[in-house]
C-alpha cells in the first residue's frame, strides 16, 4: 500500500514538474522546433564528417552548422524578407487600383469567349463569379501584407530565435544520438516496442520532412525563378506560395501558374503564355515525380491525402510551424497504430 502510494506521489510529482518545465520553455517552442527539423535534416552529414574526423563530434557539429547556415538559414532569411516587401507592394497596388482583379477576369472572358456561357450554362453567375474573385484577391494581399508587416515589426524576437535555433542546433547535432537513446530508455515500454515505435517514427518522420520541404522549396524555386526570367510581378512572393501549394497532390504549383499562363494569352502575350506552360507542365510538374520518390521512398512514405490534410491541420492551428509539425504527429499518429495493429493481430 505504502510503496503503491509513493509510486502514485512520485508520479504525480514528476508530471506536475514535466509540465512546469514545458511551460518554461513554451516562448521559445518555435526555435526548439527548428533547430529539431535543422539537426534531423542534416544529420547524416553529421555523421560523415564524425567519420572523416575521427570521432571529433564538436567539430563535425560545428561545420555542419556552419552549412547549414549558408544552405538553409542565410537564403530563407532573404527569402522572408524579400516575401515581406513583395507582399506590402501588391496590397498597395491593388488598394491603389493598379492592379484590378475584375479586369484580368473580363479579359480573360474576352479573351475565350464561350467560357462565359459555359458558365452560366452550369448555372454560375458571372457578376457574382467576378466580385467574389475580387474580393477574394483583396482580402488574400491585404491578409499577406498584414502577416508580412507583423514579421518585419518583430525583428528582435525574429534574431532572438534565430540566435537560440542556432545554439541548439549545434548541441542536437554533436549530442543527438545520446539524447536519442535517452529518450528510448525513458519510454515505458518494452524494448521490443521501443524499437519499432522509434524506428518508425525516425524513418517516417525524417522521410516526410524531408520530402515536404525539399520538394517544395525546389518547386517554389522554380516557379519564381520563371516568373522572374519572364519578367512578371513579385515572383518571389507566388514562388513562396508555389512552395505551400505543392503539398496539394497531383496539381499543386499549378493553381499559380496556369491562371497566369492563361492571363497572358488572354492579354496577347503568346510566346511568354507557351513558355510558362512548357516550363510548367515538364520542369515544375516533373519535379515532384522525380524528387519525392528520392527523396521519401515508397515503403516510407505517407499517404498524398494524409500529408494533405496533416499539414493543412497543422498550419490552422501552429501557423507556419504546422507545415513540418502536422504531418510529423501524422507519422506519430502511424507509428503508434503500427504497434497496436501487430500486437492485436498477433
Amino acid at each position: 500500500m505504502r510503496e503503491t502510494m509513493e509510486k502514485r506521489g512520485f508520479l504525480i510529482v514528476l508530471g506536475a514538474i514535466t509540465l512546469a518545465f514545458l511551460l518554461i520553455l513554451l516562448p521559445f517552442w518555435s526555435a526548439i522546433f527548428w533547430a529539431c527539423v535543422m539537426s534531423l535534416l542534416f544529420n547524416p552529414v553529421q555523421r560523415r564528417l564524425v567519420e572523416k574526423f575521427n570521432g571529433r563530434q564538436s567539430l563535425a557539429a560545428l561545420l555542419t552548422l556552419l552549412l547549414g547556415l549558408i544552405v538553409v538559414v542565410i537564403p530563407a532569411i532573404a527569402i522572408v524578407f524579400g516575401f515581406i516587401n513583395e507582399g506590402v507592394q501588391l496590397y498597395q497596388s491593388i488598394e491603389n487600383r493598379e492592379i484590378s482583379p475584375s479586369a484580368f477576369i473580363e479579359r480573360v472572358g474576352n479573351a475565350v469567349p464561350f467560357l462565359p456561357d459555359l458558365l452560366q450554362r452550369l448555372g454560375i453567375d458571372t457578376s457574382n463569379l467576378r466580385s467574389y474573385l475580387s474580393d477574394s484577391a483583396i482580402s488574400l494581399s491585404r491578409m499577406i501584407s498584414q502577416e508580412a508587416l507583423n514579421v518585419g515589426r518583430n525583428t528582435v524576437s525574429f534574431t532572438l530565435n534565430l540566435a537560440l535555433m542556432l545554439y541548439l542546433t549545434f548541441f542536437l547535432l554533436r549530442d543527438g544520438e545520446s539524447l536519442v537513446n535517452w529518450m528510448r530508455n525513458a519510454v515505458p515500454m518494452d524494448e521490443e516496442r521501443r524499437h519499432v515505435l522509434f524506428t518508425k517514427f525516425a524513418e517516417v518522420s525524417r522521410a516526410t520532412v524531408k520530402g515536404n520541404l525539399v520538394v517544395a522549396i525546389v518547386q517554389g524555386a522554380l516557379g519564381g525563378l520563371i516568373f522572374w526570367l519572364l519578367d512578371l510581378q513579385a515572383p518571389l512572393l507566388w514562388a513562396v506560395i508555389m512552395a505551400f501549394l505543392s503539398l496539394v497532390p497531383a496539381v499543386g504549383a499549378s493553381l499559380v501558374w496556369i491562371p497566369v499562363a492563361i492571363y497572358m494569352y488572354a492579354t496577347g502575350d503568346w510566346i511568354k503564355a507557351s513558355i510558362l506552360v512548357a516550363y510548367g507542365a515538364v520542369i515544375i510538374g516533373l519535379a515532384d515525380n522525380v524528387l519525392r520518390p528520392i527523396l521519401v521512398g515508397r515503403d516510407t512514405k505517407l499517404p498524398d491525402y494524409m500529408v494533405l490534410f496533416s499539414t493543412l491541420g497543422g498550419i490552422s492551428l501552429l501557423g507556419i510551424n504546422g507545415f513540418v509539425i502536422g504531418p510529423l504527429i501524422a507519422a506519430l499518429f502511424l507509428s503508434f497504430w503500427t504497434i497496436f495493429s501487430k500486437e492485436f493481430n498477433s
